[in-house]
This record gives structure tokens, sequence and C-alpha cells, in this order.
């Protein structure tokens, strides 16, 4: 068995201001994050346990407990991030692993047990009155004994800690080995590469799309007066103009757009004269992934969702049609707008951040035989445009929020549909899902998982994903 202290022998970096920023952004809004920045510069003048003290009061004081889920759904990302590979390597082969941590427990419980499979993990309790967090917690003599009557009942242990730490001398008589860990040694560590993490990182939560240093949430803060408005001409001005005219502009204030076409499609921009519209199948990257299709195919289209709040329906500035879940009237509103003109769906019915595409739903592949499947990808290095846990009606806000934000439309070769419902139908429009999700894949690198909505939901808000409709 190992013993590790998360702060000092899993994770490579020495801060943990970051992952208090990302709880008080997250949980507590812009002015708590603003109050924690503001006192950073005083926490150096204090003990580290009473600078630990304050960040937690700060950030945890008056949030719901129920509520709270930016352990489970927003730190994951940014913890597995900073995992040193040589801690990590030494964690597999210890076989029943044992973590201990200084900060509470809240934070560390999720990431510790679902991504690096730890056995048992010892942190400090939050207290709690009413269903709200106090900002305080327990004393660490609780930790700490219930460490060491863990340890007690263990043979044969490995610890990796610090000098620092206080429980040193409780590790060396209980164990055979102890490794201690310098910051000079941490230098020298090496991240863990996203393709040996012990579980793939597929969904995760929050705004933030940065490590939340004390300088990155400085220049954040600087930003927001220049973002906030940046983003209202970026906004009036793809509502207002023409896509000719809107196109360049927006390349101006910062946008980058990506398109190409396979040589197969040709006259990719002109209407056919044939009957009905094309049907255009893309992965879910932002709500603007339609938008984007329409920009860089010089053409308006109607574009059908699952997801879609009123606000953002509203203020598109293409036709959106909302989906109602229900097959057999959703097949006949595409079939109608099919016959209206060209068309873009998103089958994974939700987004997706990480470099994978879930199930495609085959409801599409029945509605044309005139479809192409568009692969999407987006970049952004401030603020994320996609939010399970947050208001929708918010996503292009903060997606145009971004400096210069980014995206990749490639428009692939079509492929035929099944238009009738004859011999082994259900399994051919599985089929041909199936297929036009492996080649967007391919043409990303992503990778195709069998995961839905109802599962990124269940995983970072504990519903099925119903939207509001602010």
């Amino acid at each position: 068995m190992v013993v590790f202290s998360v702060e000092e022998a899993l994770l490579k970096s020495s801060s943990l201001f970051p992952y208090f920023m990302l709880v008080a952004f997250e949980a507590g809004g812009l002015f708590r994050a603003f109050l924690l920045l503001a006192i950073y510069p005083f926490l150096y003048l204090v003990s580290e346990e009473m600078g630990l003290e304050i960040m937690v009061f700060v950030c945890f004081f008056g949030v719901k407990t129920k509520s709270f889920r930016v352990g489970s759904a927003v730190l994951p990302k940014f913890f597995l991030e900073d995992v040193a590979l040589e801690t990590l390597e030494m964690l597999k082969k210890g076989g029943e692993n044992v973590g201990f941590s200084n900060i509470p427990r809240v934070m560390i419980e999720s990431f510790l047990k679902d991504y690096l499979g730890i056995d048992c993990i010892v942190g400090r309790e939050m207290k709690v009155f009413c269903g709200y967090f106090l900002g305080v917690m327990e004393e660490k003599k609780r930790s700490n004994d219930a460490l060491e009557t863990i340890i007690r009942s263990q043979e044969d242990l490995v610890a990796i800690s610090s000098f620092k730490e206080s429980l040193q001398y409780h590790l060396s008589s209980h164990c055979i080995e102890i490794y201690l860990v310098r910051r000079a040694d941490k230098r020298s560590w090496q991240h863990v590469p996203r393709e040996e993490y012990m579980k793939p990182l597929i969904f995760h939560d929050g705004r933030l799309a940065f490590r939340p240093t004390p300088l990155a949430t400085l220049a954040m803060f600087m930003w927001l007066p220049f973002g906030f408005t940046l983003s209202i001409i970026r906004v009036i001005t793809a509502l207002m103009l023409p896509h000719r005219l809107s196109v360049p502009i927006l390349a101006y204030t910062g946008f980058r757009l990506s398109f190409s076409s396979d040589p197969s499609l040709e006259n990719v921009n002109i209407n056919r004269k044939t009957k009905g519209g094309r049907l255009y199948v893309c992965n879910h990257r932002t709500l603007l992934d339609p938008l984007y299709l329409s920009f860089s195919l010089q053409k308006d289209l109607t574009a059908v969702s699952y997801s879609l709040s009123r606000v953002s329906e509203l203020l598109a500035p293409i036709k959106t049609v909302r989906l109602t879940r229900d097959r057999d009237r959703d097949g006949t509103m595409m079939g109608k707008l099919l016959n209206q003109g060209d068309l873009v769906v998103c089958p994974e019915g939700t987004t997706c951040r990480e470099p994978y595409l879930l199930r495609f739903s085959p409801l599409f592949a029945e509605m044309s035989d005139n479809i192409v499947p568009v692969a999407m990808d987006s970049h952004v290095s401030m603020f994320y445009g996609t939010t399970a846990g947050g208001l929708k009606c918010l996503d292009p806000l903060f997606f145009t929020m971004n400096p210069r934000p980014s995206y990749k439309v490639q428009v692939l070769a079509g492929v035929s549909g099944v238009t009738s419902c004859v011999g082994d139908s259900d399994r051919s429009r599985f089929d041909v899902a199936n297929h036009v999700q492996s080649e967007i894949g391919k043409a990303l690198g992503f990778g195709c998982t069998r995961l839905t909505r109802r599962d990124k939901y269940l995983i970072l808000v504990g519903n099925e994903g119903i939207v509001n409709k602010p």
C-alpha cells in the first residue's frame, strides 16, 4: 500500500491558489473571485495554515452544499493536468492506495476516486449549517488521527510526503519506506499525457478555460471590460450584417475561421436544384456550430437543436427550431424543413469539450439520401462557451468574449441515408449514424464513444439534462 500527500507528492504545482480560485469563480461568482484575488498578496504575511483557512472561508462561506458540484464537475480536469507522472507510475504499482490532504475533502474526493481509483481518502471536512458551508474546516488533528488509524491497521506501507509534513513522525513509525519530496524535485517532474490518464476525461463543466494562477486571473479581470464590449460588437455584427460583410469584420475583431471541403462535393456553396435540401450532420462543440457552418458556406441554413434556451433562439441570426425528443414528431418536422431548404443537425444532442464524440442519434439517417457530414472543432483561451449547470443563454456571450476564438469547419464527402423502412431498416439507420460518427472522428482525430447526453448531465449536474428557458 502507498500512502501519499496529494499536495506535496501527487501534484506538480506547489500553489493551491488556482484550485480555490476555481471554487470561488464557479461556485461563488465574479465578486467572490475578485475578493480572493485581492487578498492574495496578504496571504504571504501569514502562516501557511492561516492562509489556507482564509482561502477556504472566502471560497466556501455561504455556498449551498446541495448545489456544490465544482469538486466533481470542474476541478478534476485541472487536477489531472497537474498530476506528476512519476508519482502516478508509483501509485499504479502500489495496489491499494491512501491519499491524504490538508485541503477540504469535498474538493479532492471525486478526482481521486473517479479518475485515479484511490481506495481511501483522508481530507478535512467542512463545517455545515442548515445546508450551507460555514467556510470553516474541522481541526487538522481529526484528519491526522484518521490517517494514523488507517496506517496502523496496515503492513508494508510505502509513504510519499514532504519534509514539511507534520505527519512525518507518524509515517516513519509505520512505513517500511518513505520518500520525501522537495520543491526542487517537483520542477523536474513530468505532466501526465492525456493518453496515459487512468480514466479518460470526457466531461467537465465550468466557464474558465485556463489555469487561474494569480497573474492569469489578474489578466482576466483586466480583459473583462474590453471583452464584454468586444462581445457586444461581435454579436451585433453577426446579427445585423449579411454574411459577406460580417465574416471579414468578425475576422478583424479576432475571430478565426478555417474552412475546407471535400473535392467530391462540387458547388457546395450553391443550392442544388434537386427536390429537398442538403442535410448537414455536425458534431457539437458549441451552440454556434450551425452559425459557423452558415458563415463558411455563405448561405442561410435552418438549424435544429435539442438544447436551446429561449433567449438564444430569439437572438440567433439563422432560423432555429427546437426538437422535442419525440421521434415521430421530430422526424415529421425535419422532413418539412428539408423540403424548404438545407438543414443542420447535431445528432449528439449536447456539446462535448474534449476530443471525443458522443453517440449519434440515428434519426437523421432516415430523413434524407443527401447527407453531408461536417467536422467541427473550436478553440478558446479564456472562457468556455458551453455549460451544463449554468445559464445556457450566456453561452454565446462567453464564447465571443474570448480574445481570439477559433473554429475549424471541414465539410466531408456525402453519404446516403435510409429513406425507406424495409427489411433490416433499424439496423441500417444505426449503421449510417455510426459511419458518420466514425468519419467525423477520423477527420478530427477524436475518439468515438457510446456515451449520450443523459450520461453527461448525470455526471456533471445530477439530472437528465432538462433545459431551463430563461
